[in-house]
Order: structure tokens, then sequence, then C-alpha cells
């Protein structure tokens, strides 16, 4: 038994290395799948209409090209100015920093209290950021790639339902539970990716009317970091917030702190719950974990896909008998009180 658990330990460190080494054919196809499985609803929703497969994926690869192809212009565009107006944006903060610091010494700190503040140097921020969205220039650079990936996976999905159904025929007992893991699977993308417009929508539009430097730039970002809960939208507003700062003052650094906080309120914690239901959460330090892991392993894109991976994995665990107790290790506290508050009415109805 152990020898056996030793041997699954290093396979998995073995494949772990191979992915590593191979981040830069692995991303392209990740990234395919991860948009083949946004767009797999759309493709059965063309086909419900009667629509024939080969029109719709058309379709689909001719507007994921025009999407692609727009924020490829607006981000080149905006980070191009955003990384041109770096050095002012960081000189700004070094001399808030500096005036909290002599601030801080009226108030009696000492420099060795100071020190832990030293730590905190935010105009690092704002060249992490930077250098971060260059480094996501692979979605442009490897267009080919995942758009001929990506109609091959598409092919695939369509003609998956069929599969299942033969499968099904011939008595295949997990077809049943391979229906339940892709249902799961896109039902949480579809839902994840328009309240992840939404967000981007209004924090957009949130900070065009504040006239905060680059909104669609940071509306994007929003869209794109709502994928990973609480963590992403920080990470999200952390360069806003302290564009708004060196820009604007203060107050508008506090009014586009308190946009990130009602907009991810109304919809991560509110909209987005009552539309997914229960079961479909990651423990914080899952997600933490998860970024570090994935985004050591493939890169920033890595830490933008952990999410999705991990949810990917929790839904195929939840739907399995012997696994099931992996997938309430992965969820919130939330999910698993729902569950033993779902066993407890279920002792009591058994006792009556």
């Amino acid at each position: 038994m152990k020898g056996s658990f030793l041997l699954n330990l290093a396979s998995l460190v073995v494949v772990i290395a191979g992915i590593k080494a191979c981040a830069s054919v692995v991303v392209p196809f990740l990234l395919s799948a991860f948009f083949a499985v946004l767009a797999s609803p759309i493709l059965f929703w063309l086909r419900r209409k009667g629509l024939p497969d080969w029109f719709s994926i058309v379709f689909l690869i001719i507007l994921f090209i025009v999407i692609e192809t727009g924020l490829g212009a607006l981000l080149g565009t905006s980070v191009a100015e955003f990384s041109k107006e770096l050095p002012v944006y960081q000189e700004r903060l070094g001399s808030i920093y500096s005036k909290l610091t002599q601030f801080a010494k009226q108030l009696g700190f000492s420099d060795v209290e100071l020190s832990v503040l030293q730590e905190l140097d935010v105009s690092r921020i704002m060249a992490f950021v930077a250098s971060t969205l260059k480094s996501m220039g692979v979605l442009i650079t490897n267009t080919f790639v995942i758009v001929l990936t990506l109609v091959f996976m598409l092919l695939e999905a369509g003609g998956m339902i069929y599969k299942l159904e033969a499968l099904s025929l011939l008595g295949f007992e997990k077809s049943r539970e391979l229906r339940l893991i892709i249902d799961g699977i896109n039902s949480f993308f579809a839902i994840k990716t328009f309240t992840s417009f939404l967000t981007g929508v209004l924090i957009w539009l949130g900070l065009l009317i504040q006239g905060v430097d680059f909104p669609a730039l940071w509306g994007v970002c929003a869209f794109a970091l709502n994928f990973i809960p609480t963590i992403g939208s920080i990470i999200a507003a952390a360069p806003a917030v302290l564009l708004a700062l060196v820009k604007l003052g203060f107050a508008h650094s506090l009014i586009t702190l308190f946009i990130y906080v009602v907009v991810n309120i109304a919809v991560g914690n509110i909209l987005e719950p009552k539309l997914m239901g229960q079961g479909v959460g990651l423990s914080p330090l899952v997600i933490f974990l998860s970024m570090a892991f994935w985004g050591w392993v493939l890169g920033p894109v890595g830490m933008f896909l952990s999410v999705p991976i991990t949810m990917s994995i929790k839904i195929a665990m939840g739907v399995h008998k012997r696994t099931k107790w992996l997938a309430v290790l992965l969820g919130t506290n939330s999910e698993a009180a729902a569950l033993l508050q779902q066993a407890e009415v279920k002792a009591e109805v058994e006792k009556q």
C-alpha cells in the first residue's frame, strides 16, 4: 500500500515536471479547452434552433476571432500607454509613500517599526501589473494554434452527446456520471462568464464616469479575474485604486474602491449564488494554493486558469461517491454546513 502511494506520488511529480517543461505547448491547449467550454452552450443552443453544426462552429470561430482581435487591439494600445506612463505613476506613488513615512515618524513610530511599512512598496504593484499584462500576450501570439485547436474541440463537443447516448444504449454504467460532469462544467462556466461580463461592464462604466485612466483595460481585467473568486477581485481592484490615487486624489481612490466593493458584493455574493445554487464554490485556501501552483507551472496564464481547472476537478469529484469527500474538502465552509443541515433534516424525517 505504501509502495503504491509512493509510486503514484512519483508519477504525479514526473507529470507536473513534464507539464512545466512543455508550458509553451500546454498553455494554448488549455486556453482552447477553456474557450471551447465557454462556447459549447452556444453551440448546443444553435443546434436546438435547427442550424447545422458546421455553420454553428464557423459562426463561433468568426465570433471568437472578432472578439480576440478587438481585445488584442484594445489591450495592446492600453498596455503600451500604461507602460509608458508607469515611471510617472511609480514616482507619484513613491512621493505619497515618503509623505506617509514622514507622517508616521511624527506620530512617534520608530525606524524599526517602519521597516515593515518599507516592505509594502505599492509602486511594485504597478510594475507587477505591467509585466503581467505584457506576458498575457500569449493570447495574441498563439491565435492560430488556439483557433485550430478550438475548431477540433468544438467538433468533438458537438458529437459528445451522441457518444454518451450510444454508451448508455450499450449499457455503460458511467455514461450518466459523464453527462452530469459535462452538464455541471458547462453550467458553471456559462453562469460565471455572464457574471464576469456583467462585473467587467459595471467596473468599466464606474471608472469611465470617474475619469480613471484606461477604464476599458481595468474592465477587461475585472472580467478575467472574476473567474478567480475573492482573490481575483482584490487583484483587479489594486491597480485601479492606486491609479485613481496618483491621478485624481485620495477621495477618488476611495470612490473607486467603493465601486469595486459594491459591484463584487452585488454580482459575486448576491446574483451569482442565486444563479448557481449550492456546491459550486471553492475554499479561499484552495483558491490561493491553486493560483500559486498553476502560476508556478504555467506562468501568469496558469494563474488565470487555476480556478477553472480546480473547479472542473471538483465538479468531477462531486459526481462520484468515492471522491465526493475530496469535493467537500475543496469547497467552502458554507457548503459543508449545508450538507450537515441536509443530513440532520433527513435524519429527522427518517425518525418520524
